[in-house]
């Protein structure tokens, strides 16, 4: 005699919904969390990041696609390159200053 096949292998697996992303995050300047809520407009094409402790805003472009954890992570990058290019012309400003020294 042949063993019964158990319901559990009949019924169908309950797919997890996908967890949702964020949608307030902290701020790179003040470092308060939660303070930076983002809105689209696709209707103008614009994504803006306000800090509602410092009053810090960013905005960029948008499109169909966007998210509000991309305008973040964009503001994100914004701020680092800015750091780099604040360092990269600290050091160019060292090497003129000691050039400018020598021809003086």
């Amino acid at each position: 005699m042949a063993k019964r096949k158990s319901m559990s292998s009949k019924m169908a697996q309950r797919k997890k919904p996908a967890s949702k992303l964020d949608t307030a995050f902290c701020c790179p300047f003040c470092n308060h969390p939660g303070s930076v809520s983002c809105t689209i407009d696709l209707k103008l094409y614009v994504a803006t990041a306000v800090c509602y402790g410092c009053q810090e805003f960013y905005h960029t472009t948008a499109h169909h696609l966007t998210e509000p954890v991309g305008i973040y992570h964009d503001w994100i990058d914004a701020c680092e390159m800015a750091n780099q290019g604040i360092k990269l012309q600290a050091r160019q400003r060292r090497v003129g200053c000691d050039d400018d020294d020598s021809d003086a």
